[in-house]
Order: structure tokens, then sequence, then C-alpha cells
């Protein structure tokens, strides 16, 4: 039988350096099983230095940014190319769906698409650029053969929405690993000798950056390190110019060696999970494997994916609450880390999510 070709459209590029989709590429780039050829569509814009190859699967460039407006033509560009060359469109995210309908009435492509969330409802966009984002999800359910989601929410809403059946298929969290802060970080960072709560995530209003911060404003003995991309926006910028003023909130930039985070991340007292319009953020999957004590918004989405099990939060008043009650329940706090890492190990590990899309290819 002949080897299948697959295509994965959607994304900033290989190695990863971006979000949740990244990441998963990279590892279905590593277990993806021989009878599979990937390609994998990156932004030359991203990637000063090229290559042809990355784990088991080939790199191709667009000349386009993937991320804000041009992520539409980037995706359009990445399908036209990738369905003269592959039997598989793996669409990650509905930006560039428009072309579908063509797609699927000139060629005999099988393809499977991930829509990445409720991407309309991010109050990053104007109204036009929400319709349009609607829209392009309403076509990309009607022309796709398989549609994965990453949570049980997204699914009803799929169906809910357009009387759709869809297949959940989540994140993997398992390439964290826990360790103790080496004394090198200790130097650097020099608030890591007290307990302190984390926080990482993309500086965006659906994120709930502002509630989270200031919740923490009136637990000024309980630091907070925040890990993010303050300076990618106006958003961010005035957020951290209002927030410097506190001692015991600390605003870190990204940080993408998994080694640095996870030291940060495992040493923690709680995690704090502001995101409230994705479904099964990778972030919060990765906090789940490291057996951290969590606190999440209070969305259906983070509620499936901790099976109602974490500690979940409102408003800055409520989170701040619940901080100071469990800071005197370390049996809780126990349990949930406990509870959030069997949930992890059962559902989130990245051979069996790897798996599951293997069977739909």
């Amino acid at each position: 039988m002949d080897t299948k070709r697959i295509a994965v459209i959607g994304i900033v590029g290989l190695p990863a350096k971006y979000g949740g989709f990244e990441t998963f590429a990279d590892y279905l780039s590593r277990y993806i099983h021989d009878k599979f050829d990937l390609t994998v569509y990156c932004s030359a814009k991203s990637y000063p230095e090229k290559i042809e190859n990355y784990n088991n699967a080939k790199i191709e460039y667009i000349p386009l940014k993937a991320t804000g407006i041009q992520s539409i033509p980037y995706d359009i560009l990445s399908i036209v190319h990738a369905v003269r060359h592959n039997d598989i469109l793996l669409v990650l995210g509905s930006s560039g769906a428009i072309v579908l309908p063509i797609i699927s009435a000139l060629f005999n492509k099988r393809i499977v698409f991930n829509m990445a969330g409720l991407e309309w409802k991010r109050s990053k966009w104007n109204w036009l650029a929400r319709w349009f984002l609607k829209f392009s999800e309403k076509i990309a359910v009607k022309y796709s053969d398989v549609i994965v989601v990453d949570n049980k929410g997204l699914q009803d809403y799929i169906f809910e929405t357009y009387n759709v059946e869809s297949h959940v298929i989540a994140y993997g969290g398992d390439q964290v690993t826990r360790m103790e802060i080496s004394k090198e970080l200790k130097e650097r960072f020099g608030f890591l000798h007290n307990p302190y709560s984390i926080a990482v995530a993309r500086i965006q209003p659906d994120n709930n950056i502002d509630m989270i911060l200031e919740a923490f404003v009136k637990l000024p003995k309980n630091p907070l390190v925040f890990v993010g991309n303050w300076d990618f926006s106006e958003y961010g910028k005035d957020l951290k110019k209002k927030y410097a003023q506190y001692n015991h909130i600390h605003l870190l930039d990204p940080i993408y060696d998994l080694s640095i985070l996870d030291q940060l991340r495992s040493n923690c007292s709680y995690y704090i999970h502001g995101h409230s319009s994705g479904g099964t953020n990778p972030s919060l999957v990765e906090a789940m494997h490291l057996e951290l004590p969590i606190f999440c918004f209070d969305v259906n989405f983070n509620r499936y994916t901790t099976e109602n099990e974490a500690a979940y939060f409102n408003s800055s008043d409520e989170l701040a609450e619940k901080i100071a009650l469990m800071e005197s329940n370390s049996e809780e706090k126990q349990r949930i880390g406990l509870r959030m890492k069997e949930i992890a190990e059962r559902l989130y590990t990245w051979k069996y999510i790897v798996e599951e899309y293997e069977r739909f290819f």
C-alpha cells in the first residue's frame, strides 16, 4: 500500500516556539507511524534560518506571517500548495477555510479539521474579523471529512450549532518534567526563595489577565510570577506599567526554554489559569502533569479538562478569597494536585494523542 502523504496547515512552524498547535505538530512529527509522510507548512517570516526536515517531517515555507490578519492568506496559500502534493490535509484552525469549498469540489482529498476553540469569540478581534472567523468556522465544518475538537465543551457547541458530530482529541502535556530550582535560576530570580503562584499565558483580554493580577494585589503576602508576551500589544504594555508598582507581582517575558519553565512551574504553590474562550489549553494540561494545585477561570472548557476537580473562580475577589482559604487547607491543596496528575496521565499524553489522529488519517 502506498504511503499516505499528510500536510499540516495552520501553525507558525517547526521547531515549535509559539503555542499549542506548534507543540502538537512537533509531537506528531516524532510519533507519526511509518505509513505516513508528513509535511508541515511554516511561516518564512518567523524562521530566518530555513531547514528542509524536522524529525520525520518535510518543511515547506510560506512567505507570509502566520498570525494576525495575514493568517488568512497564509493558510490559503498553504492549502493551495498542499492539495497538489498530499492525500490528507490536517487543517489547524479555520483562518483559510474559505477556500475549502473549491478544494472539495476539484480534488479528492481527505480534510481533517481541528477548530482550535472559539476563535471568533476572542475580544482582541473587531466585529468584522469576528464575523469572518465565524463564517470561516461554518465553512470548515461543512467541507471537512473529519472534525476534531480538543474538549467536550467544543464538541457540544459543534453539535448544537451545526448538528454535526465531531471527535474529541485533546493535547498531550507529558513533555514537562518536575524539577528543583537550580542555584543559577534562584540567583537570576531572587523572588524564587519564597513561595509563589504562577501563571503562563498570552497577554490578551480573554485570558483574564487583569482579573488575575487584581486578585494578587489583594494578596500582598502571596507573590505571583506571570510569564507572558507583555510587550506584544498595548493591552499588555498598559498592564505591565500598571502593576509595576507591586513588588510581589513579577511579570516575566515569554520563556521558551522548557527546562527553565518547568523549574518555575514545578516549585510554585498554585497554578493560575484564566483562559476563557479556548478548548483544552496546553499550558493547563502541562500544569496538570506537574501535579500542581490549580485555580481555573470557571468556564465549561476548563471544567471538562480538569473533570471538575480543580478550584475555580469568576472574579478577582473570588480568586483572592479562595487562595487565602487554600493556604489553611493543605489536604485540599494536595488532593487537587494528585487528581490533576491522575487525569493528565489518563487523557493527555502525546503518544495516545497521535494514535488517535492516525485513526482518522
